[in-house]
């Protein structure tokens, strides 16, 4: 059996970062942009009022100094020509363009209104450019904006938008497809028949991928019959960059995965990872069609699924798609853990302000407790972590 870090270093080993594709703005967000992009439009982009007050010459506005209003500047609109010259000032609005010869601010709340606003008096003292937003003074055109791997987020699409942008370049994302297998199981909504169980992996996987940002994911399923998996994995490995496989991937007389991949033309790369749960995880990899395929085979059991997901395959999308890896926390185990067994166990706990304390059954079929569950503590063969120890733990 390989070891889950050499599992990984295989995987990734044969993972590029897709191309870039341009997408509307608000298509990008999630998404990693594809290359750096450069601000073409100051912030911001002229001398602007910071606050509802009046525009006004530092020299002549001393504390109880009286002055001329001689015009009106509000956001949105240029007053060509608007300029005040000694003891004048400027109603201003937030926003609005520093009028000429104006290098100061007085907020409405520290000024005394005389003749009906016709004078000005300034009630506190002023200081040179206060309450001035000065062209440039956030962003100057030639800055880097968005680096090539930075996720886009709200806040970039908005400074984007500032930009008058309505594209970027993102990494696109790859089509993934999950493919259960199994005769015994059936769509939620059918009734049960005698020995059937309801098809929770399909809509589990398929909910992991869209927790990594990727909308482009679809579940489909195979009776454990040659044919019929051969018949899937051809087509799936047609349409999809990546398959990800649940069930069918051991050496019992119905798993039909490794045999089919075979005769699609994608050998597996390797099969079995020493692990619990998740050791009959099986990965191909190849061209089809002219692309590049991956695919991941999951054990059935859903614990096992879910485990192995987060450690083989959710790095591989994200490389796919120029993220950075998942980063452990460290936390405090609240109770015993211990692991008598010969392949290295991975713990599904509950982690909460620094602590994890490991949650109900940890059986590779135990579905309520991994729902109960938002962490991975590794425990090797033979060891006994006591309550208090530091561990890291995988999110």
């Amino acid at each position: 059996m390989m070891e889950v870090n050499q599992a990984l270093e295989q995987v990734l080993g044969t993972v590029n970062r897709l191309p870039a594709c341009g997408v509307p703005l608000l298509g990008a967000l999630g998404n990693v942009a594809a290359r750096d992009v450069l601000a073409s439009v100051a912030l911001p982009g002229f001398d602007n009022s910071a606050m509802d007050g009046y525009a006004v010459r530092a020299e002549d506005a001393a504390r109880g100094a009286i002055l001329s209003c001689v015009g009106e500047q509000a956001a949105g609109v240029r007053n060509v020509g608007l300029s005040l010259g000694k003891g004048e000032a400027v109603r201003i609005f937030t926003g609005g363009q520093i009028p000429v010869g104006a290098d100061a601010v007085v907020m409405q709340e520290d000024v005394r209104l005389h003749d009906g606003g016709a004078r000005v008096e300034v009630a506190d003292d002023v200081e040179l450019g206060q309450f001035i937003r000065r062209r440039g003074s956030d962003l100057c055109p030639g800055q880097v904006i968005l680096r090539s791997g930075d996720v886009v987020n709200a806040a970039r699409i908005g400074l984007l938008a500032s930009q008058g942008r309505v594209q970027v370049d993102v990494v696109s994302d790859p089509v993934v497809a999950v493919l259960t297998t199994g005769n015994e199981l059936v769509s939620p909504g059918v009734r049960l028949a005698e020995g059937q169980l309801y098809n929770s992996n399909a809509p589990m996987l398929e909910a992991l991928v869209r927790a990594e940002g990727i909308a482009g994911v679809s579940a489909s399923h195979c009776r454990d019959d040659k044919l019929d998996t051969v018949t899937c994995l051809k087509r799936l490995t047609t349409e999809a960059d990546v398959v990800i496989v649940s069930g069918g991937v051991s050496v019992g007389d119905h798993d039909w995965v490794k045999p089919a991949l075979e005769e699609v033309g994608l050998p597996p790369v390797f099969w079995r990872v020493r692990m619990k749960p998740g050791k009959p995880f099986l990965f191909a990899h190849g061209n089809v069609g002219g692309r590049e395929r991956w695919v991941f085979g999951l054990p059935g059991n859903p614990v096992s699924s879910f485990v192995t997901f987060l450690l083989l395959v959710r790095p591989a999308l994200r490389a796919l798609r120029g993220l950075s890896l998942a980063s452990d926390v460290v936390g405090v185990v609240t109770e015993r853990l211990d692991n008598a067994g010969d392949r290295p166990l991975y713990v599904r706990g509950q982690y909460s302000h620094g602590s994890f304390a490991p949650v109900g059954l940890q059986r590779s079929d135990a579905l309520f407790s991994l729902s109960l569950s938002d962490g991975l503590v590794r425990v090797e063969p033979g060891e006994v972590i006591p309550p208090g120890s530091k561990k890291a733990i995988l999110m």
